[in-house]
């Protein structure tokens, strides 16, 4: 799978896609993440990129003649051009079962917004799936690219240690339940100690008492998933 990511500070990425599983999974051959400096677009000596508003009114808005000709460039790399995502306050919210749709996917295209955003003529020739990481606001898209990124290979085959992993994650698959509680060395620190019936080797026991726990965490924590 290919994620090309269009932004205006690729910088950011660096370290991000050199650790963990997420650098295994890109030395494995089974993700690739290129990132493209939108500023290359902008001809002018400064690389300008942005402009004030019409009509008045603070910050600044990413330019349309900067912008859309970029994306249709990086489009071209490929003979698939890819599913161009954009990342905005004004986007469906984004969860696990839009990570499982974009898993299906061969290539991916995250336009990450700054400043005021992006000029609606940018939308409105583009079509782009907007995207938002929920109801708070962000300096830019490049932290809400990571976390689609990240998700979206989670789900990948071959990219966990433990392919089962992924699949009963709370909210994968149509799960509505939290994860139930977990546990590991120390048996007790601090006057806490591990549910015997963790210890007690009874493997039927052990799955009720998750299943249990899974309920119980989840009417205290979101109550909202149970309702839905």
């Amino acid at each position: 799978m290919r994620f090309d990511v269009l932004t205006l500070f690729p910088a950011m990425f660096d370290s991000y896609l050199h650790e963990s599983m997420l650098a295994e999974a890109i030395r494995g051959g089974l993700l690739q993440v290129h990132c493209h400096n939108m500023r290359d677009w902008a001809k002018d000596r400064h690389q300008t990129m942005d402009d004030r508003p019409f009509g008045g009114g603070p910050g600044m808005v990413l330019k349309v003649d900067r912008v859309v000709p970029c994306v249709e460039d990086i489009q071209r790399l490929e003979s698939d051009p890819g599913h161009l995502v954009m990342l905005s306050p004004q986007g469906r919210r984004f969860n696990q079962q839009v990570a499982e749709e974009y898993a299906e996917r061969d290539r991916i295209l995250l336009l990450c917004g700054r400043y005021e955003g992006f000029d609606q003529r940018i939308a409105d020739i583009l079509t782009p799936d907007e995207l938002s990481l929920g109801d708070f606001v962000l300096n830019g898209g490049e932290v809400a690219a990571m976390a689609v990124i990240e998700t979206v290979m989670r789900l990948l085959p071959g990219a966990l240690g433990k392919e089962e992993s992924a699949h009963i994650d709370s909210f994968s698959k149509g799960n509505r339940l939290l994860k139930d509680a977990q546990y590991t060395r120390p048996r007790e620190y601090r006057g806490l100690t591990v549910p015997d019936v963790l210890l007690s080797g009874d493997h039927k026991a052990v799955d009720q008492w998750r299943a249990n726990n899974r309920v119980e965490r989840t009417r205290a924590r979101r109550s909202d998933l149970l309702e839905n």
